[in-house]
């Protein structure tokens, strides 16, 4: 009797994508971005488009029979982003365009109302621009001060240098959960305790953790945590903020106008219930719909599994970039199961620029992406103006891996030629 091996992950989700079945310059589509954005599965696409064709309305608007339909599809997708993170409320989710635009809403709500002259932020050197710009704003126009947590020798949080930064004039702790560049999943479980020790509330970048492994905010203890659809198969133009109940309660309205209002009145308005208070305007219903779907499906998976299976692919990923002399690789290595870090690889080879090594790669098929992926000082700290990054979803193979080694291994020789 024959044995059948068991299909990985990807044999049996890449059916499912209809994106990933082309050629790219003749060579079969190789997509290793996924940290700058995820491949969306035919039931988000199918979500967006039954929308659009069977009960395009508004929301919260109508009393007729599309305008239900779509409410109704649009809150229970609200309903399933709170059970994806374990939120205690569906009220404590409020959709955004975006991760940025969630911070955003955190820093001119309570931050430009909190915050005065000698309160601290504690960020770190590895945030996205999305999480330094805002606060960089709010702390011009309140006097805040903006300290910054550096990196251990192993390119990963340095917790150690976080506590002997922390004050009672900490109000903000606000950090990435997982490195789009470094690729290191800090602490915040531990990050969180000890700033509430001190009073100051914290703010969870996560978007990077999301699409790849589950997440419980009761058990962070976060007050608030950000996430962008686009990078968890969902489409561009959705996100979410979550905020602690009586945080969001207590936090006044960032937009005005339609939807977040309860009565308006020619001399002055009260604001409407969590959460759309924060929620002016028509949204992105099909967005939202999809984003739920796109939950939908992850859940049907298995974020544990989505996750194992990434540490595999990792463990290999870097396996085979030990090959390669001379590639020099960024954040920490993960250990023999792939675990300890993400499923991404940020390197720099010396002489040839990261924009060079993208360009010749995707001549063979191979998407990679390249540059300072929004993290610009944390390129400064590190002394490169460049990095390229090959980033893995669970619809990734080992095999597309092995074409993305051999793909590099050849440009880095070209250029090596066409030096000497």
């Amino acid at each position: 009797m024959m044995l059948t091996q068991e299909k990985t992950l990807a044999e049996t989700v890449r059916q499912d994508f209809p994106i990933l079945h082309q050629e790219i310059n003749g060579q079969p589509l190789v997509y290793l971005d996924n940290a700058a954005t995820s491949q969306k599965p035919l039931a988000v696409l199918n979500a967006i488009q039954d929308y659009y064709q069977k009960y395009n309305s508004n929301v919260h608007r109508g009393v007729h029979a599309l305008s239900a339909k779509a409410t109704d599809t649009y809150e229970a997708a609200r309903v399933k982003v709170a059970q994806f993170i374990n939120a205690k409320s569906y009220q404590e989710i409020v959709y955004t365009r975006n991760a940025s635009e969630a911070i955003n809403l955190v820093a001119y709500s309570w931050g430009l109302n909190t915050l005065k002259a000698g309160d601290e932020i504690i960020l770190s050197v590895m945030e996205h621009h999305s999480n330094l710009v805002p606060w960089q704003m709010v702390a011009q126009k309140t006097g805040a001060v903006i300290k910054f947590v550096e990196l251990t020798e192993t390119q990963e949080f340095d917790l150690e240098q976080f506590k002997t930064l922390l004050s009672e004039q900490t109000k903000l702790v606000s950090l990435v959960h997982i490195s789009n560049t470094l690729g290191c999943i800090n602490p915040i479980e531990e990050i969180t305790q000890i700033a509430h020790e001190y009073g100051a509330k914290v703010l969870i970048d996560a978007c990077q953790s999301a699409p790849h492994t589950p997440l419980d905010v009761q058990k962070i203890d976060c007050d608030w945590l950000v996430a962008s659809g686009h990078k968890m198969c969902a489409p561009t133009g959705i996100g979410f903020l979550y905020g602690k109940l009586e945080v969001l309660e207590a936090m006044p309205p960032f937009f005005g106008g339609g939807e977040m209002i309860d009565e308006v009145f020619l001399d002055h308005f009260t604001v409407g219930a969590l959460p759309h208070k924060f929620e002016a305007g028509t949204p992105a219903i099909g967005e939202a719909i999809a984003l739920g779907a796109a939950i939908d499906y992850l859940m049907s998976i298995g974020m544990d599994k989505i996750a194992a299976y990434e540490h595999e692919l990792t463990a290999y990923l870097y396996e085979r970039l030990r090959e390669i002399p001379e590639l020099k690789l960024y954040g920490p290595l993960p250990n023999a199961n792939g675990e300890g870090r993400a499923a991404l690889a940020s390197f720099s080879v010396e002489g040839i620029h990261a924009n060079d090594l993208s360009t010749m790669l995707d001549d063979g098929g191979v998407a990679i992406r390249s540059g300072h992926h929004c993290t610009q000082p944390l390129h400064r700290y590190l002394g490169v103006n460049a990095t390229a990054r090959a980033s893995l979803y669970f619809y990734n193979t080992k095999a597309e891996i092995d074409v993305f080694i051999v793909a590099l291994k050849d440009a880095i020789a070209f250029f090596k030629q066409m030096m000497n």
